[in-house]
């Protein structure tokens, strides 16, 4: 059997970089296997043959590791085999997901699925960097409509995806970070970092070196583009019936903004609720049906989303009337739990985050066994996101994705600010219970998490908070940054960029956008903005 293999190389950071396209996988929209060092990854991309009638982009991102990948046999003695995905894989899987969604059209309603399988990895070279590499590549040489390529790098303070070894040698170093750097050729829209206070300047020069790095990569997937490339698909988009949206917004001027315009979250969401029910009686008098119906909700959203922009881009206008960098009022009590180690409770506005602290024996370590990483755990942070936080009914069960992510954020916020072993050498556990949630929840579990370890009698280096950044922008460049972003700020504005630190630099950051990117620019100014609101909450 012919593959048809074609192999495109370049050396990148001083190790051989590969992109090979054949005819592996051949049933896929497209497929690449990526090769850095002795690290390979396959990626697969596949569109599917109808639309579903939804009212969102269905895009999933599944991160396959194979423990042969590393020579090794894990799992329990009687399961031998691959089961659910460690936190690890599926953080990885999250970050693809967050860098490649801005570039997709959100009026897509195709299931498209990208698979990333894990072949081998060499222990010196981070699958994360070849991984969305090659899951770029696939989605740019595919059929499938998308508006990449784009790029990611490692980073160690200003040095270029370091091997595994210098990381573990050089981390962690008061004032140092690590990064991981997302983009486009001309932006930055996906960013991992942890720090350990790291100077605000320093965080934005990383992004910089970072970023052209990117710019050489995306080069690179270009001329592959250029030579083996598929034609995109014509596919149908979600349309915006323009004359059922001027009868909406007909009916609804006068009174969507004073609904939407109120401080409580749960007034108003009562104040929309009976805009929406007097709006669907009205379009029922019209003779709008079921399929009118299910338009009209996407088209409200999409009159909120331009409400919430122009207020805030023409007036600073926020929907709680707070200015651009106020933040919401601020509570904490400590000590609640008398037979917990530490307790503590932080509410910021509408959000509120119990952190309870558990101390044990040092032979309490959690033991870790990943295709990555063996060996144990001594801090670790659990965070939980029940439904009746968000006012819904829903499952309450295993944690999914929705408390992993924001659970390893708010963890590597902190971590470095624990005592060394040899100093403190017992085991802590610290565990979040999110009781009401309107924006940065994440954040609250750091407040509420650092208050809670020096409740414990944790001599931690020093206190740690964390705020939540937003962003409105439109075509012509225009933008404000927000402080302290609540729920519709984060569902209608084009960027969530959370900022966790201490009084003396930052301990973590964490951005994804809807938009296409942003640049240092903008990133310097929301460092900058995050740092006084950190400071007003330490």
């Amino acid at each position: 059997m012919n593959l048809n293999k074609k192999v495109f190389k370049i050396d990148f950071q001083g190790r051989p970089l590969e992109l090979e396209v054949s005819k592996i996988a051949e049933q896929a929209n497209a497929s690449v296997i990526g090769r850095y060092g002795d690290t390979v990854v396959l990626v697969t991309v596949v569109m599917g043959k109808e639309d579903r009638n939804i009212d969102y982009f269905p895009l999933t991102v599944d991160y396959e590791e194979r423990f042969y990948a590393v020579g090794k046999i894990l799992g329990s003695r009687f399961v031998r085999r691959e089961g659910r995905p460690a936190e690890e894989a599926i953080l990885s899987g999250r970050m693809i997901d967050r860098t490649i969604r801005p570039l997709f059209d959100r009026r897509l309603r195709r299931d498209v699925q990208v698979v990333v399988t894990i072949l081998s990895v060499d222990e010196e070279n981070d699958p994360d960097y070849i991984t969305l590499l090659t899951a770029s590549t696939a989605l740019a040489i595919s059929n499938i409509p998308w508006a990449g390529p784009v790029a990611g790098v490692r980073m160690l303070n200003q040095t270029v995806n370091p091997i595994l070894s210098q990381l573990k040698s050089e981390w962690p170093k008061p004032g140092s970070l690590q990064a991981f750097v997302a983009g486009t050729i001309d932006r930055i829209n996906m960013l991992e970092v942890e720090a350990i206070e790291a100077d605000e300047k320093d965080v934005a020069a990383a992004f910089e070196t970072a970023h052209k790095e990117i710019v050489k990569l995306i080069e690179f997937q270009n001329k592959i583009i250029k030579e083996i490339g598929a034609k995109k698909s014509e596919v149908m988009l979600s349309e915006l019936n323009s004359d059922l949206k001027s009868k909406m917004e007909g009916f609804l001027n006068g009174k969507l903004e004073p609904a939407m315009y109120e401080k409580d979250k749960m007034t108003r969401e009562e104040k929309l609720a009976e805009v929406k029910s007097s709006l669907k009686t009205y379009l029922t008098e019209q003779g709008i049906d079921e399929a009118g119906m299910m338009a009209a909700e996407n088209l409200l959203e999409v009159i909120l989303d331009e409400l919430v922009h122009k207020n805030i881009l023409n007036s600073d206008k926020r929907p709680d009337g707070r200015k651009l960098d106020e933040l919401r009022d601020l509570h904490a009590e400590v000590a609640l739990l008398k037979r917990a180690h530490g307790s503590a409770l932080f509410v910021r506005g509408n959000t509120q985050a119990l952190g309870v602290t558990t101390i044990a024996p040092p032979g309490s370590e959690q033991l870790i066994e990943t295709m990555e990483f063996s060996g144990k755990k001594r801090f670790m942070l659990h965070y939980n996101f029940p439904p009746y936080s968000t006012g819904e009914v829903g499952r309450v069960g295993n944690p999914g994705r929705r408390e992993i992510g924001p659970g390893a954020l708010a963890e590597k916020a902190v971590r470095n600010m624990l005592p060394s072993q040899e100093e403190f050498p017992y085991v802590v556990r610290v565990v979040s219970e999110i009781l009401s949630s309107n924006g940065s929840s994440s954040m609250a579990t750091v407040c509420a998490t650092s208050l809670s370890l020096m409740d414990a009698g944790v001599p931690i280096k020093n206190a740690v908070a964390g705020i939540a950044m937003g962003l409105m922008s439109n075509d012509k460049g225009d933008y404000k940054i927000l402080t302290d972003i609540q729920g519709p700020e984060d569902h209608y504005g084009d960027m969530d960029c959370k900022v966790a630190g201490t009084k003396n630099g930052v301990n973590a950051m964490q951005m994804d956008v809807k938009i296409q990117g942003l640049t240092v620019k903008i990133l310097a100014e929301t460092l900058a903005q995050s740092k006084k609101a950190r400071l007003q909450i330490l």
